[in-house]
């Protein structure tokens, strides 16, 4: 084994080579000096492990590989092929073209974000936001920070800081990404009082509990699982009416933002910020960049005197949100004002678009690929913990991929690396490539991405 470490090149042989000096020239000696020590450290681990050592050829085309990838932008675009609409791995929601260009407009020299120019006075960046906000969803006021954990944090921190709040048993859960109810909870100041039971809540359990340290009834939307069965949940108006005859606040966090009703599209109806406002909750919390179709946010809305104290909390200026994000969200949300989220918001095409135009596209990219390919009827899925087990028809794009003699895995992973990288799912050996995600100016290099890797 000692011979086998004596083999490795050392970090000054693998500099002297001639691709390695150039790259050094390119990016900063220091830079390939790091990923030249990664990579001999790994080779000593595989020596420990019972491997061969590896040839200096091979550690340098490592070496070259690795700083290839190190240059490449980031974030790259993905083509999203999958079939989930929103797709958390990929950044969820794209952007509208009038979003993008908001941003765009953003980042170019300056911008009157916390200035009013009719006085010439210092404004604030969340007026006009506010505006829209309660534009579109009939609340008397509005506020919108980074994303909606902090939404939820900072009104409960507003609201009910050292008070109890209320929450049914079945509602206390982990959204995703570790975001737990009762640790919000818990770091906004607020203690966790749990009613009911996993399954089966009724209204007259939150009466129940309401006691002179009562901060706040807060419901939590099951936005990424669903209980079925023997089941029971209080209608929101129900926890409302309770709210005000016992002086308590209702807090609802609704997830995902849906502003259009689901239901018109084949899947179960999604609560929407509207009939929350409809209904009286005090305060309602969700996201901008699931189903609203937006950037990255979290949107609260509510009456104005809650949202007052909310605006003034000292973690309000902690948790707002950048010029960029409120442009490109101010531009979505005019899209729903217009009424023409359908057309301008390309995750509401997608959901949308007919199962026939979906299989058209499929058909000629099959047209396009030959005998490799056939067009078959599959689901998409909403994904980015909204609308839980809910699909949509749609048809794919199968590739045969032992009639190229690769395996399915190998044709993934060529569509991953190649510079329009392109994300499908694998099922029964076939790479499937689902268009309903895939956006038709991306149709192009998606089809030459395709034919490449079919072809090595």
């Amino acid at each position: 084994m000692t011979s086998a470490y004596r083999l490795l090149p050392s970090v000054e042989q693998i500099l002297s080579d001639e691709r390695i000096s150039a790259l050094a020239d390119e990016h900063s000696r220091q830079a390939i000096t790091d990923i030249v020590r990664q990579r001999l450290t790994n080779a000593r681990g595989d020596i420990a492990a019972g491997g061969d050592a590896p040839q200096a050829h091979e550690i340098i085309a490592d070496v070259v590989a690795r700083a290839e990838v190190m240059a490449l932008p980031w974030p790259r675009h993905v083509i999203n092929a999958t079939g989930v609409v929103l797709h958390t791995n990929l950044g969820r929601a794209p952007l509208s073209d009038d979003a993008q260009n908001a941003m765009l407009r953003a980042a170019q020299g300056y911008s009157d974000l916390e200035l009013d120019l009719d006085t010439g006075r210092r404004g604030s960046r969340q007026a006009h936001i506010s505006n829209l906000v309660a534009r579109v969803t009939g609340a008397e006021a509005a506020l919108v920070v980074n994303n909606n954990a902090s939404a939820v944090m900072l009104g409960l921190a507003a609201i009910a800081s050292g008070k109890e709040v209320i929450v049914s048993r079945g509602e206390a859960v982990e959204i995703g990404g570790g975001f737990r109810v009762p640790d919000v909870l818990r770091q906004s100041g607020a203690t966790l009082v749990e009613v009911g039971t996993t399954n089966r809540t009724y209204a007259r359990d939150y009466e129940a509990a309401i006691t002179e340290h009562t901060g706040a009834l807060l419901a939590v939307h099951a936005s990424n699982f669903r209980v079925t069965g023997f089941t029971h949940t209080p209608e929101i108006r129900d926890l409302v009416e309770i709210g005000a005859r016992r002086g308590v606040p209702v807090l609802y966090d609704l997830g995902s933002g849906c502003l259009l009703d689901s239901a018109q599209f084949g899947m179960m109806h999604e609560p929407m910020p509207q009939e929350s406002v409809n209904a009286g909750v005090g305060l309602s919390f969700f996201s901008g960049d699931k189903l609203l179709g937006g950037p990255q946010a979290g949107i609260i809305v509510g009456t104005k005197n809650l949202v007052d104290l909310v605006a003034q909390h000292p973690l309000a200026r902690a948790m707002r949100i950048d010029k960029l994000s409120m442009a490109a969200l101010g531009a979505t949300i005019e899209h729903y004002i217009r009424g023409e989220a359908l057309d301008k918001i390309p995750i509401w095409r997608m959901i949308a678009m007919p199962p026939d135009t979906v299989k058209q596209r499929v058909m000629n990219w099959a047209n396009n690929v030959g005998p490799h390919a056939s067009a078959a009827q599959s689901k998409s899925t909403i994904g980015g913990g909204s609308l839980p087990g809910e699909t949509l028809s749609t048809w794919v794009l199968s590739i045969d991929c032992s009639s190229v003699e690769s395996s399915a895995e190998t044709v993934a992973k060529r569509l991953r690396d190649a510079d329009s990288a392109v994300l499908g799912r694998i099922e029964d050996g076939r790479v499937l490539l689902d268009a309903r995600t895939v956006l038709p100016e991306e149709e192009d290099a998606l089809l030459a991405t395709l034919q490449t890797a079919l072809q090595a």
